[in-house]
Parts: structure tokens; C-alpha cells; sequence
């Protein structure tokens, strides 16, 4: 049986219309015409009172939400921008999984007056094109502030071909995906009204979740894996806790955004690119499978090790959620 919907035309993309504030009816009408299945697995979707889809063996589901004044603010943030990235950071944690990304399904609560929510949702509809990922269904209801929840569900059919945070083992490498700290330089920039460097100011607006690069890690034999989105000081320490090891991590070997200091890369979250580990004979697969900076070892012991030229590093911690 196919979605109850008929999918839109090939090539078709949903066209914004002019920005106010739609009645509850029409905006659901507007973001379900905006929609597209690509998923392949949908029976029921958008228009029933739940979706149905085919699943695969291991299903891997992960939640965010985003709160406007917690994580963006509309003075620097467009709609689209907020969107955008409340699916990249879902997302996000598929890939740091390693996992096939799936479907998506969004919660929003929209203030009085509100006029960005479709605009909201096409940049989510693009960007989950660009994932090959189906943003299957969801909710709207009012509220005093925007908040955008956002539940993922990826597929894997086996476990072998996932990789948690909890595999890592003494006498591995480290490293990392990408450049680091160009969000949080891109959010200060913001704050300031600045928009120049575009592309640190874009890294903050629209970052891009790494499922590929996750997807191929894990096949080349990754030990442990975790998305960025609160810094290396943070994520590098969940490592370490949930595997049981020393992770011990050179600050003069982290791949640097630009104008963008060693403990400034640490701390900066919302990266999202991804920290891995690696047994020493699959650095040559690893390597192969994504353009990788080697950036420290795992040992015996416990918690994390940020190492600079005179020594361990203290105080160094990323985002704390509260």
C-alpha cells in the first residue's frame, strides 16, 4: 500500500508564500502540501492520525528540541534558519550512530503572531532532501515561545553496522571530522551584528549533519563515535566515561576554523562534526572512508586529557545543558 497522499511531482518544491501568520488549518494543510515521501518505507503518513512505516531490523531513534532564548534567538536566527537546524541536530545523532537516516517527525509551538512556521518547515523539507530523510509527520500547537521538537528514526540491518559510545578500548587513535569551533565563532559574530566571515556565520545558521561521513566510519571499523554538538571537552568525556578509558587529546592537533584559537575549538559546540576512535589497524580504512584529523590515543585509566605544550589543560569544559 503507498502514502494515502499522493507524493508531488518529481522536481516540484514547495512554494513559500507570503510571510503572515496562518490559521491552524491552513498551516497544516500548507506544510503537508510541502512535503515529499522519499523514504520508500511509508504506508500512512501526513493526513492520518499516525504514520505507518515498513520498519528495518534495528530501528535507532533520537530526540531534540530547540528553544527560542535557549538555543537561538529570532534577532539573529531566520525561520528557516531555526529549522534548518533543529533537523540537522536530530540528524545529527544518526549519524554518530552510523545509522541510515529515516523519518523525521516535528512538534512546533508557535508564539501569537508567529508568521515564519512554513518557512520553517520548507528549510527542514531541503535539508531533509539533501539527507534523503522523509519528515513523516508532527504537530503545531500555540504557546509563549518557539520551540521546535524534532524525533528521528534511523535503520541499521544489523547491529554490527551501528557504533555506540561505549566502544572504545586502550591503545586507539582519535580524530575528528572537519574543522572545529567555526559555530561558536559564527554565533559571536551574530551577537555582535556581524555577518562577515559568511562561512563561520553559516557553520552556526545551517550546519550539516555528517551521515555520510557516520555511515562510512562505522563500516571502516570505528570503535566509538559521537556527533560535536557541545564541544570536544564535553563529547570527548562521554567517550571516555561510557567506554571506560583515558581519552588523552592534543589541543595543538584540533583542525581549526578560522581566527579560531585550540581552546576555543574545545569549548565551542554545535559543530556537529564527529569525534571517533580507531583501532590502529583500520586507520588506513578509516582514512580511506572520510577526510580525518588524527588528534589524540585512548589508554588505561578514566575521563579525559586535553593536553597543550606544557602539559594537561585544566578547566576546559564545553555546553552543559541545564
Amino acid at each position: 500500500m503507498r502514502p494515502r497522499r499522493p507524493p508531488r511531482a518529481a522536481g516540484r518544491r514547495p512554494r513559500a508564500t507570503a510571510r503572515r501568520a496562518l490559521a491552524e488549518l491552513e498551516l497544516i494543510a500548507a506544510i503537508e502540501a510541502a512535503l515529499e515521501d522519499r523514504s520508500g518505507r511509508l504506508v500512512r503518513w501526513t493526513g492520518d492520525d499516525a504514520a505507518v512505516v515498513r520498519a528495518a531490523p534495528f530501528a535507532v531513534t533520537s530526540i531534540d528540541t530547540m528553544v527560542e532564548g535557549s538555543h537561538f534567538r529570532l534577532s539573529t536566527h531566520s525561520p528557516a534558519d531555526v529549522g534548518w537546524k533543529a533537523l540537522a541536530g536530530a540528524l545529527s545523532d544518526l549519524a554518530a550512530m552510523g545509522a541510515q537516516p529515516g523519518e523525521a517527525y516535528v512538534s512546533l509551538v508557535l508564539p501569537a503572531g508567529f508568521e515564519g512556521a512554513l518557512e520553517l518547515v520548507e528549510a527542514m523539507e531541503i535539508l531533509a532532501a539533501d539527507c534523503g530523510a522523509t519528515i513523516a509527520g508532527g504537530d503545531v500547537v500555540s504557546g509563549p515561545a518557539l520551540v521546535v521538537t524534532v524525533a528521528v528514526t534511523g535503520w541499521a540491518e544489523s547491529e554490527a553496522e551501528l557504533v555506540g559510545r561505549d566502544g572504545a578500548r586502550p591503545g586507539e587513535l582519535i580524530a575528528v571530522s572537519g574543522v572545529l569551533g567555526g559555530s561558536e565563532a559564527g554565533r559571536r559574530l551574530l551577537e555582535r551584528g556581524e555577518r562577515e566571515p559568511a562561512e563561520l556565520v553559516a557553520r552556526h545558521l545551517r550546519p550539516r549533519p555528517r551521515l555520510r561521513e557516520g555511515r562510512a566510519l562505522a563500516r571502516a571499523g570505528a570503535s566509538a563515535m559521537i556527533d560535536l554538538s557541545d564541544g570536544v571537552a564535553t563529547d570527548a568525556r562521554h567517550v571516555a566515561e561510557r567506554s571506560g578509558v583515558e581519552l588523552r587529546i592534543e589541543l595543538r592537533l584540533l583542525p581549526l576554523a578560522p581566527g579560531v584559537t585550540p581552546e576555543e575549538a574545545a569549548v565551542g559546540g554545535d559543530d556537529y562534526e564527529l569525534l571517533v576512535t580507531v583501532p590502529p589497524e583500520r586507520r588506513a580504512s578509516a582514512e580511506a572512508a572520510v577526510a580525518l584529523t588524527w588528534i589524540g590515543t585512548t589508554a588505561e585509566g578514566a575521563g579525559l586529557v586535553l593536553l597543550g605544550p606544557r602539559g594537561p589543560v585544566e578547566g576546559l569544559t564545553g555546553y552543559e545543558h541545564a
